[in-house]
C-alpha cells in the first residue's frame, strides 16, 4: 500500500471548517458492467447525501490508456476489481476525506499527487512485460522498471477504474453542494459561459470488428442525424432508421442476423461496403436521406499486421478460408478509405490507423497523408492515437495526424484532466467527440459531460440497450432542463461553440 504521507495536504482541514461540502465518507464496491464483466462503482457522502458514479471499460483499448486494474486469478475469470476497490476504500478514501466536493480541481489533484508522479495522466501504466519478473509501467517519458508486487502497488492505488470513479462521484457531490445540474457544474469547472449546445448522436447501429463475434472487421458503423433541428428530432431520426435496418438486415440475412452487438448495434455477416449500403437503404426507408450521415470507427489496431505497414481486413479467419486480397498496405487502406468517402455521405472516421507509439514511424506517415487529404471534409478521430492524454494529444496536432478528441474520461483517470485534454483539443482547432465504453454500466454522466464542455457529438451506442439509451435518456432531459436556449449544431458538430 502507498504511504499515508503522500495523501495529506496542509489545507484539508481549512477546506473542511469553510465548505459544507466536504467529503466525510468513500465507499467503493464492485459491480457488473454491460458485458457481465466486474468494475468499480463508488459513493461519496457529504453533508448534501451521498453520490454513486462507476465507470466502465473497453474491449478495443488504447496501448497507453491509464491502467485498468484487474485481480486475476480464477474468480470471475480473472476479472474481479476486488483490489481496486481495497484501494479506493483505504489509500483514496484517505486522500480525499475532508475536502471541497466542489472544488473538483484540488480532489483531483490530491490524487494525481498521491500516485507520487509528475504526470499521472502520462499514464499509459500499462504492464508491458512479466517474462523478466519485471512491470514496465510507462508514465509520459519515464518508463519505471519494478517487481510485479510493487508493479501492483502503484498501479493499483491509482488505477483509472479507481481514480475516475472517485473524480466522477466528486463532481456530483460537487454539483449538489453548488446547487446546479451536473452538465452546469462540468460547465463552470471547464469555464464555459454558454453551455447550451446538445451534442449530434452518433448511433452505433453495426457492430463489428472486437465488439462482435461477425467477420466484419471495421468496429463500429454509425448513424448521424446532422440534418435533425433539435436533440429531440435526432432520436426519432436515429430510431426510426435503427428499426427499418433491422428490418433490411433481416430481409438478406434472416432473423439471426439481428442479433445485437455489445454496443447495442446489429452484427450481420457482411462487408464494409455491404454494411454502409444497408444502413443508407434503411435511412432512406425512414425518408432521412436528406438528413443523415454516416461515420466509422474502424478501430484498425485490432487488425494490424505485426511488424508490417498493413493490415488484415479479414483478420477473424484462420486456415485456408482466409481471403489474402483482404490484406492491404498503408496506401492500399488509404485509397479504400477514399472510395467510401467518395460512395457515401461519410463525415467521421476513427482510429484509421494503428497506434504509433508502438509500432512503425509508417503508421504516423499514414495518420498524417490521411488527415491532410481529406480532414477538411471529413473529421479524422483520435481515439486509441490520443487516449484522451495530453501528452499524446500534442504529439497528434504537431504531426498534423488527427482532427478530434475521442473524449473518454476513464482513459486519463479524472475529470479536471478530461476538461485539460478538451481545451488543448479545442484551442487547436479540433472537433471533440465524447465517447461511452463497449463495456458500460448505467451511469449517464458523459451525457452531462457532452452539453457541459460544449463537444458537439457524442457516441454512446445503439438507441438499443438500458446502458445506452441511459445516457440518450438523460440527453432528453438536459435538453428540456435548458428549454428554447437549447440548440443543435448539427452539420457544426466540428465547431459548436465554446471555443470552437
Amino acid at each position: 500500500m502507498l504511504a499515508s504521507k503522500f495523501i495529506r495536504p496542509a489545507a484539508r482541514s481549512m477546506a473542511a471548517k469553510r465548505s459544507m461540502s466536504a467529503i466525510t465518507g468513500v465507499q467503493g464496491r464492485e459491480v457488473i458492467d454491460s458485458r457481465g464483466n466486474p468494475t468499480v462503482e463508488v459513493d461519496i457522502t457529504t453533508a448534501d447525501g451521498t453520490f454513486t458514479a462507476s465507470v466502465p471499460s473497453g474491449a478495443s483499448t488504447g496501448a497507453y490508456e491509464a491502467v485498468e486494474l484487474r485481480d486475476g486469478g480464477s474468480r470471475y475469470m480473472g476479472k474481479g476489481v476486488s483490489k481496486a476497490v481495497a484501494n479506493v476504500n483505504s489509500v483514496l478514501a484517505d486522500a480525499v476525506k475532508g475536502l471541497d466536493a466542489a472544488d473538483q480541481r484540488t480532489v483531483d489533484d490530491v490524487m494525481i499527487k498521491a500516485d507520487g508522479t509528475p504526470n499521472k495522466g502520462a499514464l499509459g501504466a500499462k504492464c508491458n512485460s512479466r517474462k523478466s519478473g519485471k512491470i514496465y509501467l510507462s508514465r509520459g517519458r519515464h518508463v519505471v522498471t519494478t517487481s510485479p508486487t510493487q508493479g501492483r502497488q502503484i498501479l493499483g492505488a491509482f488505477s483509472n477504474d479507481s481514480s475516475s470513479t472517485v473524480s466522477l462521484a466528486a463532481s456530483k457531490a460537487g454539483a449538489a453542494a453548488k446547487g446546479v445540474p451536473l452538465w452546469k457544474h462540468y460547465a463552470d469547472i471547464a469555464g464555459n459561459p454558454t453551455p447550451d449546445v446538445l451534442p449530434v448522436p452518433c448511433f452505433n447501429v453495426i457492430n463489428g470488428g472486437e465488439h462482435a463475434g461477425n467477420k466484419l472487421a471495421f468496429q463500429e458503423f454509425f448513424v448521424i442525424p446532422t440534418g435533425a433541428e433539435t436533440f429531440s428530432e435526432s432520436m426519432q431520426i436515429g430510431c426510426e432508421v435503427f428499426h427499418n435496418l433491422k428490418k433490411v438486415i433481416q430481409g438478406k440475412f434472416g432473423g439471426d442476423a439481428t442479433l445485437i452487438g455489445d454496443e447495442g448495434g446489429f452484427a450481420p455477416p457482411c462487408d464494409v461496403e455491404s454494411g454502409l449500403e444497408m444502413i443508407m437503404e434503411a435511412t432512406a426507408n425512414a425518408g432521412y436521406l436528406d438528413k443523415v450521415t454516416v461515420g466509422l470507427d474502424v478501430a484498425s489496431s485490432e487488425f494490424k499486421v505485426a511488424g508490417e505497414n498493413a493490415y488484415d481486413l479479414d483478420f477473424k479467419t484462420t486456415g485456408a478460408d482466409k481471403d489474402a486480397s483482404l490484406k492491404l498496405s498503408g496506401d492500399e487502406l488509404i485509397a479504400f478509405y477514399k472510395e467510401l468517402i467518395a460512395k457515401y455521405p461519410i463525415v467521421t472516421i476513427e482510429d484509421p490507423f494503428d497506434q504509433p507509439y508502438r509500432v512503425l514511424k509508417d503508421d504516423w506517415d499514414n495518420w498524417t497523408k490521411f488527415c491532410k487529404d481529406v480532414g477538411t471534409d471529413v473529421q479524422v478521430v483520435g481515439d486509441d492515437l490520443t487516449v484522451t492524454n495530453p501528452t499524446f494529444i500534442k504529439k497528434a496536432i504537431d504531426q498534423g495526424s488527427a482532427n478530434c478528441l475521442l473524449l473518454k474520461v476513464n482513459q486519463i483517470g479524472s475529470i479536471s484532466e478530461s476538461i485539460d485534454a478538451v481545451k488543448l483539443s479545442k484551442q487547436n482547432g479540433w472537433g471533440v467527440m465524447t465517447s461511452h465504453r463497449s463495456g458500460e454500466t448505467e451511469d449517464a454522466y458523459i451525457a452531462d459531460l457532452a452539453v457541459g464542455l460544449s463537444t458537439g457529438e457524442i457516441k454512446t451506442g445503439a438507441p438499443c440497450r438500458g446502458e445506452r439509451t441511459a445516457k440518450y435518456n438523460q440527453l432528453l432531459r438536459i435538453e428540456a432542463e435548458i428549454g428554447a436556449a437549447a440548440k443543435y449544431p448539427g452539420m457544426n458538430f466540428r465547431k459548436p461553440g465554446w471555443m470552437g
